[in-house]
This record gives C-alpha cells, structure tokens and sequence, in this order.
C-alpha cells in the first residue's frame, strides 16, 4: 500500500523518512529531523517548524500523531490509527544538568538507566526503577507515571516532575512548571491557547463541589501508584484552587496523560541522592499468596527500600531459562510466593541486624518458613530473577498466555490481604489461575489471569474478569491503573474507578487541549473497547506450517515466534551489557529488534494466503540483519530464539527463489576448503594477489575491504597422522575423551587444535579424534537445512555408543560444537538417534568448560602451568555466551597463579560467520564491533594477550583494529609446564 501524496510532500519537508507499515495498518514516522538535536546546541526554531509541519499535516487530513518512546506501555497506549511518532532514536540527548539543585532537563528519547550512568559520578540518580529500566524511556516514564521497585522509598514519576515542555495541538509551544498563584493570574491575561487552557482550569476547578467530588471519588491519596485518566486530584492540590499550600505545576498532571494531551519535547526532572551503598536482601519464602500478603503490611515496617512479589508460576519458569536457571540458588524448596524485602545503608553490621529483626518478626507472627539473606551481588541477581518475571511469562506452553488487563491494580497495604483474596475468588469462580509479581510494598500486585485469547469463550471471561475487578477496585477505593496506564485495556473502566462526573471533566480537559482529537485518541477518554482490538481473532483454524527444524516443544514455529510478548529486553542499548540485539545496538531502529523480527513473522504465518507461508520479500529484508548471535535464546526472558526462526525462514525463502552463487559458496566453504586444503600454498598465493582479490570479491558479493582467510599449510587431520603418539598422553591416563575438529579449525585455525590436543594429552588424558563431517554451521547460517540435517544424522551416528558421562566429547570452535546441544536436537526427527542425540548432548563440552570440570574435580593443578605473570584481555564467541558461559573461558585462563584475565563485556564482534563478509553488511558488522570490542582491544598494550573463542572473532579483531589474538587453548598451551 503506497503512502498518499501529501505525506510524501511532508516527508520531503522534514528531510527524514517516514514509510508505511502494512503489516499494522500505521504510517510511522521515525527518522524525520524533528528529532535530530545537538547537544552543544539545541535548535529549537528547527524543531519548532517540524513539529509545527507534522501537528499541521494532522490537523489537515484529519489524521493522529501518536508519540512513542520504548519499555513503558503495556496497555496499548501507542497502537492505533495515524503517525506514530518514534523518538527513541534520536530525541536522546541529556539537555542541561544542575548538581547543586539536583535535576536535569532531558528528551524524552533518554533511557533511564543511561541517565543514571550519567548522573553517577555525582552521587545522584532517577529513582524510579521499572523493570524494563535498561531500556524504558524519560518520555514513557512520565507518559504513565511510571513508579517501579524503588517507589516505596523515592516516589513515582509525577513527583519528580519540575517542567515539561512540548507543544499543545494548535502547533503553540509551551511549558507546563511550577508556578505560584501570582503567575498564574497573570497567565489568565494571555490572548492564546494556553491562556484560554488557564482560564477553564480556573473557571472549572475554583468550584468546591467539583473538588468535593475529586477528592471523594478518586483513589485513596496513600495509594501513590495512581494513574486513571487525568491526575485531576493533583490538579487542584495547590494554592490556586485553595486545597494546599503547594504551588500550581500542570507538569503533574501531563505525566500520566499517555500523550493525548501534548506533544512532549523536554522533561526537567527532579533527582534525588543515590541508595546507601550496601544492600542485604531477606527472600521470605511462603507457603501461599495468602501468607505472603499479610507478610506485607509487617515486613514494611522495618524501612524497606523494595518489597516485590514472585510467585511459583514464575519461578517455574525460571528453570526453562538458560540465563536465569542459575539466578534460583538461593530458593529453597517449592515456594508459592517469595518476598524479595531489600534493606540498604552504609554499615554491613547494622544491615545484618534489621535483617535479623525483619526475620524474627516475621516468624513471631508465624509467617513464612525460610528466610535466605542475599548480599551485594545475590541481591542484583535476585532482582533481576523479579525483573524477568513478564518476559518469562512469554515461556508458558501452548496458547494459554498470563495476559494483561488487571495486571495494574493497587490498594492501600493494609487491603492487601482481603482485596488479594476476593480477587482470587473471582479467579476461581472463573475456572482460572492467575500469576501473582511484583510491586506487593506499594499495594500493586501485577494480577495475569492465563488464559487463550485465540478463543472466544476466554475471550468474553476476560472481558468479565477486568469488569469485575474493576468493580472490586472501586469498593476498595483503589487504582485500576498503578503505573502501566490505562491505553486501550483498562480506559473504558476509568469511570467505574473516578465516577461519571469526574470522567466528564476528564472529557472535558481532553476537548480543551486537543479539539481536533490529533494527539493518541481513544486513550483516556473516547476509548476503544478493550476487547474489540486483539491480537488473535477468536476461533480462528490455526495454520499448520511444515517446518524442519522440529519445534514441537513450542506448539510449531508460529507458537515459537507468538512467545515473544514485547518486554523489549532485545531494546536494550550497548552500554546495558549483554549481547542481544546487536544490529539493534548499532542501528536503533525498531525493525532491527528481535521483537520485530518475531512479531513480522507471526504476522505472515498467521494471515499470509500463500502455501508457502515464509515467501515474502518483506519478511526477508525483516530478518536479513539478524546476526544469529543467539544471544536472545538466553538474554531474552521468553527465549524467542530468532536464530533459529531465521534459519527455518532462509530455508523456505531460497525454496521458493532460488539460493544465491554467494550463499552456496558460503554454505558450501567446508567442502571448498577441504578440496583447497590438498593445495594450500597455490590457493594462499592467489588469494593474497590483489587483483585475483579484488576480482573474487567482487564476483562473490564479499565486501573489498574485508581481508580473506588463508588455509593452513598442513590441514589438522594431516598433521595428526603425520605425529605418531600425538593423542597419547605419556602421563597416568585419567580419562579417555574425543575430540572433535570441525570444518574451521581442521584447515583454517589449525593451531588452536593442536594446541587443545597437546594441552589435553599432557596433563594426562587419553585423546580420540574420529574423521567426522563437517559440523554444518555454515550450512544452517545461510538456511541449507537439508544439507545441515544430513550431517546431524551423520554426526550422531558417528558417536552414537561412544560419548558418555565418562567418555565426553570435546569442541574447539564454539559455533560447530554447540550444534550437538543445540541444532542437532531439533535437527534429528528419529526418535531411537534422537534419543542418542540427547546422551550426547549432555556430555558434550567446549574446551574450556572441560578444563574447568576438571579443575574443579581435582584432576588438574594450577602447578600443571607456569608461574610467570601474563595480562590476558578475553573475549566470548556469541554461541558461547547463549549456550554456554563465557565465565568458564576466564576461570580456565585464570588456572595460571599470576595470569590476570579481563573478561569484556564487549557485545557481539559484528562478524558473525559469513555477516562480515557481505559486501552490504559490512559497514554495519564494523559499526557493531565499534560500539564496545574495538575501543576495549585498542586500550591493550603490546604486553597484554588477547583471546577470542571464537574464529569469526579472530578474523574480525584482526580486520578492526589489526591485532593479533587466539584461542584460550593456545595461551594455555604455551603455560605448561
């Protein structure tokens, strides 16, 4: 569908781009130069005229500007009709900042936790901590009055609000800041909108039985986690309209208005002194949600800096998490409910004793039966676990999904109990259960009922479940919205929450700021019904798609993409940590996120009326700057792997339009370099030949400036045959162990295998090295799935009735390896080999992860290794920090008394296989590997040694910034004895 000609006359006025997005019916507008601000110098008449160009360009064709940010909205504030306006990429700048005041001004594009990575040096923070902190945004944040974990200690977003600018829906700029009673008499005065904005504010709210009926009717004032429709109670909280002393900031009642309200450009926002340094976390374990809640009310008795409920339901789902299985140590036995209750000061002593009397008053009234205390950095993990708690939701089987609705409801605390048990009789009248997480210290309980919307029947029981709440809500005088916002889900109940009356004023301030309706409609007020916009269409036949990787376990493939529920963890920026996403990372568009890849292929599998559900250009420009990292296989809470979605995609694609010379050449680069490998010297002088280069290149679609891979002189398997007694060790045999050399380090990295061979076989292990295929990675990169399935079942039967718990088999190359514990179990469709699959599986090791069991078990010595002193800088192959741990590199390196190992957290390398090489990802695999390895390995000095796992990240830190750097084996090897 074609954008219409007055949008393409307003994107060549803004200079950016605004494109149409088919799959949702919406016209984004993402890189236009609104956004585009310098920090040294902030050019409002530019911005000015483009927002002026866009509010007009509305207004004329009657259309909506929707302003979007990221990590906030779970209600569907940012979906419907019209413009959505992204500003997260680059409406990101940190403005002005005052320390001795204690604020800063900002954009709204601005994360939260890349704000307090700013203000840290100066003891300062933003307080509110929502668990998506590492990639929510200011503008959100304010957009719902976003509150958080820390809420019970430093407030909600509202109270931290000084002034927010932006524009009113005339085009008019303005700023909405704390003013006095003098200000605002003068600002009635004014010949504009936002004089005619004060004048009804005056002229309605002066009225006394118009307060007398805000105050009766909105939720109690201690629920500071209130936000449904308009914050009219904060509105007349002040010395204008006579019910406080406090000054008059409309700012407040902006943040919550979910942008229907203002066009936000600016938010000064107050900060406040960062936490005490040291944190002790008491995890009270309970025998039912019941238990818990009345844990509550005591537990916040004794200063808590956090309160925040995980039920069995989440924990369960814990163990499915390759990340998070190792958060659990600190459970013990099978809770319904955890209490995660963090104390913080300055004096470990003095932590230790509240914690002791938080216990003790806990057991005096006989709540709770264990009470692990989690210091430092048991305590982070643990709040991560909590964190996770929406995104592991995504991993509950089958269609049945913990949906949102109700999951926002807050009470006063001493309501807790009575309130959590009438909201679970409803539950079971209904025939369902719920998950019960989160926020249980400021009286909001994130409330999922599970339920399969793809059906009508949950359909209508969703619809009673949240009017029923709703109802229950109001008895108890409490919030249906804490801090997620009201959107679509929950704004057509706003009036059973305030009253008819004050949704009328609401109404009525709606009509006041925005008479064309331009700014997010039918949120607040004029609200779609909540059940009329779903994902699924009730009853639907769902489509059988034939695939070949077997996703059985997910319910099919499109299951396996429908996992992703949109937490936005894949959002996260470079300066977060982790791996996932790095084309994300480097470009910070949406599209490249592996919530957009998954959600575009849900979308054509479920409604494409193809045979072949996977043929779509669109899908395939989608997918294509996926790096198959695997990295959201553990990073992402849901475990969307995307890696592997791909790959089933690439399949079908090329299926039905033919695989590229390029790709086969790729695939095919094993058997290549096998047949090269009989040759090496004649291939190595022509590759080295710059036009012979040049010219391959250019055939082959490889990018020019990319350096080419030279072969070995001898291959690994020669130089084996060659070395009579190579695999026998000439000390006390411990074990016998086989090791396989795969396709990369057989010809192109011989040196990292005889480097494994030799460090294994001197310190006492009996090596068997078998003549197996090729493991097939290159194959799966570039979608060969049939070839790929045939070296599964080859190598499978290779070591079937081989590899056991006492005779494991040993990778060297993480990529090829961890196919066995990977891939090859979805590969093989066998049910006897599959079988043998999973043993292998099981005893299949890195190199590293061998060294390091061994170690531990006492079977190797530091005095097996050198006592000189080396600096090493490390860095971990993506494989291996999806499927393994990039700890076990470190530690093996570290076996050495005086070798120092600085593990970085350096992302993805930006290579990935052959992603490097082509010619039209080139400039993106280095921009990737500049976000954080690069400038890391450019600090090393000449007397530091560098090592990658991975071969792709050799190539590609040679390529960045032409250093030298090998396999954890080699620097091992050369530390023996």
């Amino acid at each position: 569908m074609k954008i219409n000609h007055k949008l393409e006359q307003l994107k060549k006025q803004l200079q950016g781009e605004l494109f149409y997005d088919d799959l949702h019916r919406h016209i984004y507008a993402t890189d236009a130069s609104v956004y585009r601000m310098l920090p040294e110098a902030v050019a409002y008449p530019k911005i000015e005229n483009d927002i002026k160009l866009l509010i007009d360009y509305a207004t004329r064709n009657k259309t909506h500007l929707i302003p979007r940010t990221a990590g906030t909205s779970l209600a569907g504030q940012v979906v419907g009709k019209g413009i959505i306006v992204d500003v997260s990429k680059y409406f990101t700048q940190i403005l002005e900042f005052n320390e001795q005041e204690q604020w800063v001004r900002v954009q709204p594009g601005v994360i939260r936790d890349d704000l307090n990575r700013f203000l840290a040096p100066y003891g300062l923070w933003f307080a509110p901590n929502t668990s998506t902190s590492s990639r929510c945004m200011i503008g959100g944040m304010s957009g719902n009055n976003s509150s958080g974990s820390t809420s019970i200690k430093y407030g909600v977003t509202r109270d931290k609000i000084l002034e927010i600018k932006g524009f009113l829906s005339n085009g008019d700029q303005i700023a909405f800041g704390e003013i006095d009673k003098a200000t605002f008499n003068k600002k009635l005065l004014q010949n504009d909108m936002e004089g005619k904005i004060y004048r009804h504010l005056r002229d309605t709210f002066i009225d006394k039985e118009i307060q007398k009926e805000i105050l009766e009717n909105m939720p109690y004032p201690e629920i500071h986690r209130r936000n449904n429709g308009y914050a009219l109670d904060n509105l007349i909280d002040n010395e204008v309209f006579g019910v406080s002393d406090k000054k008059f900031n409309f700012g407040k009642v902006i943040a919550g208005s979910e942008g229907t309200l203002m066009f936000m450009t600016e938010l000064k926002i107050k900060l406040d002194k960062i936490q005490p340094p040291e944190r002790l976390m008491v995890a009270a374990h309970f025998r039912s949600i019941d238990e818990s809640m009345h844990a509550v009310a005591p537990a916040m008795q004794h200063d808590l800096y956090q309160c925040e409920l995980m039920d069995d339901i989440i924990l369960e789902q814990t163990k499915k998490s390759p990340k998070y299985k190792s958060y659990r140590d600190f459970i013990v036995g099978e809770p319904k409910a955890i209490l995660m209750l963090e104390l913080r000061g300055k004096d470990k002593n003095k932590l230790k004793e509240q914690a002791q009397n938080l216990i003790e008053d806990l057991q005096t009234k006989n709540l709770g039966y264990a009470y692990p205390l989690l210091p430092g950095n048991e305590a982070a993990k643990a709040e991560e676990l909590r964190k996770a708690g929406l995104g592991l939701l995504g991993n509950l089987p089958g269609d049945d999904k913990a949906v949102a609705g109700i999951e926002d409801t807050a009470v006063r605390i001493e309501d807790l109990p009575p309130y959590i048990a009438d909201f679970s009789k409803i539950m079971k009248e209904k025939g369902k259960t719920p998950v019960y997480f989160a926020h249980a210290g400021a009286g909001e309980i994130h409330l999922r009922p599970i339920l399969n919307l793809k059906k009508s029947v949950d359909v209508r029981i969703y619809r009673e479940l949240v009017s029923e709440v709703a109802d229950l809500v109001h008895r108890y005088k409490g919030s249906l919205s804490g801090e997620h916002g009201s959107g679509i889900v929950r704004a057509e109940f706003i009036p059973v929450i305030v009253g008819q009356k004050n949704y009328e004023l609401m109404k009525d301030l709606k009509t006041l700021f925005d008479p064309q309706n331009i700014f997010n409609p039918h949120k607040i007020v004029d609200p779609y019904p909540m059940d009329k916009n779903l994902r699924y269409e009730p009853d639907r036949k769902e489509p059988e798609i034939p695939t070949v990787f077997d996703f059985m376990v997910e319910g099919g493939i499109l299951r396996a993409a429908e996992k992703c529920n949109g937490s936005g963890d894949c959002r996260k920026p470079p300066e977060a940590g982790g791996v996932m996403c790095p084309s994300y990372q480097a470009t910070r568009d949406e599209k490249n996120t592996t919530r957009a890849r998954a959600n575009a292929l849900r979308e054509f599998l479920t409604n494409s009326e193809k045979a072949n559900k996977f043929d779509y250009d669109e899908l395939y420009e989608t997918l294509s700057l996926c790096l198959s990292c695997k990295a959201c296989k553990s990073e992402c809470p849901s475990t969307v792997d995307m890696a592997m979605m791909k790959t089933e995609f690439l399949y079908w694609y090329q299926k039905a339009n033919g695989f590229s010379l390029r790709n086969k050449m790729f695939a095919n680069s094993g058997k290549i370099n096998a047949v090269f490998s009989k040759i090496p010297s004649v291939y190595n002088f022509f590759i080295r030949q710059n036009w012979f280069a040049g010219l391959f290149k250019k055939i082959s679609g490889i990018a020019r400036q990319r350096s080419l891979p030279a072969l070995e002189k001898e291959n690994l398997y020669r130089w084996i045959n060659k070395q009579p007694g190579v695999l026998k060790s000439k000390q006390k045999i411990k074990q016998k162990v086989y090791v396989f050399v795969d396709e990369f380090t057989a010809y192109m990295d011989t040196q990292a295998g005889k480097d494994v061979l030799k460090v294994l076989t001197t310190l006492g292990y009996e090596v068997k090295v078998l003549k197996s295929a090729e493991s097939g990675r290159a194959y799966i990169s570039k979608g060969f799935l049939e070839q790929a399935q045939k070296l599964a079942y080859k190598n499978v039967q290779l070591y079937e009735g081989l590899i056991n718990e006492n005779t494991p088999l040993i990778g060297i190359e993480p990529s090829a390896i961890l196919m066995f514990r990977d891939e090859y179990l979805r590969l093989i469709k066998d049910e006897n080999l599959k079988k043998s699959a999973e043993k292998i599986a099981k005893n299949t090791y890195l190199f590293e992860e061998f060294i390091k069991r061994e170690y531990e078990a006492g079977n190797i010595s530091d005095s097996d290794f050198t006592e000189a002193s080396q600096k090493i800088t490390l860095h971990v192959h993506c494989h291996q920090k999806a499927l393994g741990n990039q700890e076990d590199s470190a530690f093996v390196l570290s076996i050495p008394k005086n070798y120092e190992v600085e593990l970085l957290d350096a992302g993805c390398c930006g290579m990935a296989g052959s992603f490097g090489y082509e010619k039209e990802h080139y400039d993106l695999s280095m921009k990737i590997g500049e976000l954080r390895l690069f400038p890391a390995l450019r600090k090393t000095d000449k007397t530091t040694q560098i090592a990658a796992s991975g071969t792709s990240c050799r190539h590609q830190i040679h390529d960045g910034v032409h250093k030298h750097s090998e396999h954890p084996a080699s620097i091992l090897c050369r530390a023996l004895k």
